[in-house]
């Protein structure tokens, strides 16, 4: 687990922003089976987390003209309940931490994983998921 005090700020750059916490496997089920959209950011401590995922959902969000019902997020290595049964219902991708999901009626319709977002821009992410959004959303 990681200290509270590093995990904090990181989540705040979300949860400021729109992004709803799921702290446990009852709320990831919760949110997953919504009727509509869900976007799921699994937040996580490291680099490529800050440098282009964080600010890449934050400028998808932003900029998109379509956009998901719902905007989620748990911490891996942190909101361990949550981030368990949020991997169970990414099967078959493995776990990946930062990662980014998009749910639709409860059904994985678009997922980025952490390499493909490891060497991104923020801005190349956003693009990705502003397509994802119109797609789906």
């Amino acid at each position: 687990m990681y200290p509270e005090e590093i995990v904090i700020p990181m989540k705040e750059e979300l949860t400021e922003n729109g992004f709803t916490e799921m702290l446990t496997a009852s709320e990831v089920q919760t949110q997953l089976k919504q009727k509509g959209t869900t976007l799921v950011m699994i937040n996580s401590v490291c680099g490529c987390s800050a440098g282009t995922a964080r600010p890449g959902v934050l400028m998808a969000v932003a900029n998109a003209s379509k956009k998901p019902d719902h905007l989620t997020t748990s911490f891996a290595g942190f909101d361990a309940e949550a981030i368990k049964t949020l991997r169970e219902n990414l099967l078959p991708y493995p776990p990946s931490s930062p990662a980014i999901a998009l749910f639709k009626d409860g059904e994985l319709v678009h997922f980025i994983e952490r390499h493909q977002i490891e060497g991104r821009s923020a801005q190349m992410i956003a693009h990705n998921l502003i397509g994802a959004f119109n797609e789906y959303c």
